[in-house]
């Protein structure tokens, strides 16, 4: 089969996700045979750079042997069993080992499918803590301008990008936003720790006037990711847990996207010193190889659940493939590969190299700004740099990077007008010199009038 062929089958029965699907009547699709490490293969043999680790997912690779090897024995002595009221060792081994990892007093871990049903879980265990103890009226949400926690209806409602949420805004409950911490908004003079010390502030004011009525505070410790890879200072966070603390409701941190050694630290949390109510974790959670999630959360909240059976205080919430043992086997081998390599301080070197070859766009008159948090890397390009004045959406400029990028060899995928760059941590100082070569090169087209 070439791609030619692949793709006529494929576009006569498939409907691709986040995909205006008319576009692929003049946008190739790519179909995909093969990968190994940073490369992805298509059918007439053409190589792509996956720049951006297949949507996030993937830490150490394509095809990564070690992984494989431990999918593969797993998939021979138990591929599924019902979680409820079974069990099995690849579950129990990666909880024990994802707890001993997690920020201090995360005690339980709660198994889900993906992303967005890890923010669907720690919604409802919030909601239904404060219902167990007897306190009414605890039923809102306080999110982030630019958030973005999945697309399942309870995720897409504490979530706060329009291209995703406006469509389905009648079958939404609505949030209480705060102003983010978003350091791209700083005033002049102004530090990211300045900002975000201003919009502590601001989220004290909502908390004063609304805990009495809001369960949990949702964020993206330290980069939010799909509202544009949007960073803020670590700062943040730590004066978030003390109000939060303060005004007695739960913090969520939805790490589905920055956890496992994105940011610079295994978990983004740490960088703030602090623990969450809540951690949500996925995406890497299994080195990009299948879909599992995991739900830290504390014993106190445990507890509020954990009664006779009478009471009805239970937490009725599955999923079929819940503690998946082949997803629990590949999340054990990524564990594996941080604790037998050094992955973080290699991750620092390649950071810098990211940096390094992007320092010029500094200078360039369509880059706003070139930003960094650990293994994400984010350039924002605008119509206007001195008034930072955005290219029109309709416009499509970041479509012009991403069409270059294939013709190149490099899978970038911009998020509207920002151009990133979030790798798999096997990329070599080679690989980064090649991928900041074409999107450059793809930045200089996409900006012609």
């Amino acid at each position: 089969m070439n791609n030619a062929d692949f793709v006529a089958r494929d576009l006569a029965v498939l409907w691709h996700p986040c995909t205006q699907m008319q576009d692929h009547e003049w946008l190739p699709l790519v179909p995909i045979r093969r990968g190994a490490g940073v490369w992805l293969e298509d059918f007439d043999g053409r190589r792509y750079l996956d720049a951006i680790s297949s949507w996030w997912v993937n830490l150490f690779g394509h095809a990564n042997p070690y992984i494989s090897g431990a999918v593969a024995r797993q998939a021979g002595q138990l591929e599924h069993v019902i979680f409820g009221g079974f069990s099995h060792e690849p579950a129990l081994l990666l909880a024990e080992r994802l707890v001993a990892l997690a920020p201090p007093s995360l005690a339980r871990c709660f198994f889900a499918d993906n992303g967005s049903s890890a923010v669907e879980v720690a919604l409802k265990m919030s909601y239904h803590y404060w219902r167990n103890c007897g306190v009414v009226g605890k039923s809102r949400v306080i999110n982030l301008s630019g958030a973005y926690h999945g697309e399942t209806l309870g995720a897409l409602g504490v979530g706060d990008v329009g291209l995703y949420r406006d469509a389905y805004a009648e079958l939404l409950r609505a949030p209480i936003t705060a102003p983010s911490p978003d350091a791209y908004d700083r005033q002049p003079g102004e530090s990211w720790a300045d900002v975000a010390q201003r919009r502590l502030a601001d989220m004290q004011a909502l908390l004063e006037g609304h805990a009495h009525e809001v369960c949990a505070v949702i964020v993206e410790p330290l980069v939010q990711c799909a509202g544009g890879m949007r960073m803020h200072h670590p700062a943040y966070l730590t004066g978030l847990r003390a109000l939060c603390d303060h005004y007695r409701v739960h913090l969520i941190a939805d790490e589905i996207a920055v956890g496992f050694g994105r940011t610079g630290t295994l978990f983004a949390c740490e960088q703030a010193g602090i623990a969450p109510d809540f951690l949500c974790l996925s995406k890497g959670l299994t080195g990009g190889y299948l879909p599992l999630a995991a739900v830290l959360t504390t014993d106190t909240v445990y507890q509020a659940f954990y009664a006779d059976y009478a009471s009805q205080r239970a937490f009725l919430h599955s999923h079929s493939y819940s503690g998946n043992p082949l997803g629990c086997a590949a999340a054990q081998a990524t564990l594996d590969i941080f604790a037998s390599e050094p992955v973080l301080e290699r991750n620092r070197t390649l950071a810098a190299a990211m940096a390094r070859e992007t320092a010029h766009l500094v200078d360039h008159p369509h880059v706003a700004e070139v930003r960094q948090t650990g293994m994400i890397l984010a350039i924002e390009l605008v119509q206007d740099k001195a008034t930072r004045t955005p290219y029109p959406w309709q416009e499509r400029r970041g479509l012009r990077v991403y069409q270059h990028g294939l013709r190149e060899g490099v899978l970038l995928r911009p998020l509207g007008n920002v151009v990133y760059f979030m790798p798999p941590y096997v990329i070599t100082e080679d690989e980064i010199a090649l991928l900041a070569r074409v999107a450059c090169a793809g930045i200089d087209l996409a900006v012609r009038q």
